[in-house]
């Protein structure tokens, strides 16, 4: 039994380092003090099943992967991240379409008012972006914003076209010119290293 409990709280001590996480950060999460994180990861003793499953489901593993002997170089952070990463692109898409659902809603409404007013779907487009900004600003990969923040501007910069379309604004694109120059600048700036 000593063992075994050895076993759990080195799975727990792996997991909870790949995750990057002190006992208290974990312990906030499943409403555990750091002292019974401690107690757990010192092999004094186990965690109860509801625990068990709250755990495995928080870093990415199954319960039976708590309970099972790892060799010492086997690190499970592989498969977390891999977890990790999936669900942030489910959170991602799951966010976007949100905000084509909202759009189409309002297209919908609109039209049902007598008014087909499709660039509901166009104004769409910045309002994507940003929400894929803020969430790739916290989960991706900081060049994939370049790109994000260089589509948000033209986008914004075509609404305003659309907007005032009468009046034949094609000149606005222009502003896009400087505007993606320094979109570029902006992410070659290098921090300088002491």
């Amino acid at each position: 039994m000593e063992n075994f409990r050895k076993m759990v709280a080195q799975n727990l001590i792996t997991l909870r380092t790949a995750k990057g996480w002190t006992q208290a950060q974990l312990g906030e999460q499943i409403n555990y003090s750091d002292k019974s994180i401690s107690k757990w990861e010192r092999g004094d003793g186990l965690p109860d099943a509801f625990v068990l499953k709250q755990l495995s489901e928080l870093f990415g593993v199954t319960v039976d992967y708590l309970l099972t002997y790892h060799p010492e170089g086997e690190v499970h952070s592989d498969t977390i991240r891999e977890n990790a990463a999936y669900s942030h692109r489910v959170i991602t898409c799951i966010a976007l379409l949100g905000v084509l659902g909202v759009a189409l809603l309002a297209f919908i409404i609109l039209w049902l008012m007598g008014d087909i007013v499709w660039e509901t779907f166009i104004y769409a487009i910045p309002a994507a972006m940003v929400v894929w900004l803020v969430l790739n600003s916290i989960w991706g990969k900081p060049m994939a914003n370049l790109y994000i923040i260089s589509i948000l501007g033209w986008s914004i910069l075509l609404c305003v076209y659309l907007t005032f379309f009468d009046l034949n604004w094609w000149q606005l694109f222009l502003v896009g010119i400087p505007m993606e120059l320094i979109i570029i600048l902006c992410f070659n700036i290098k921090k300088r290293r002491a």
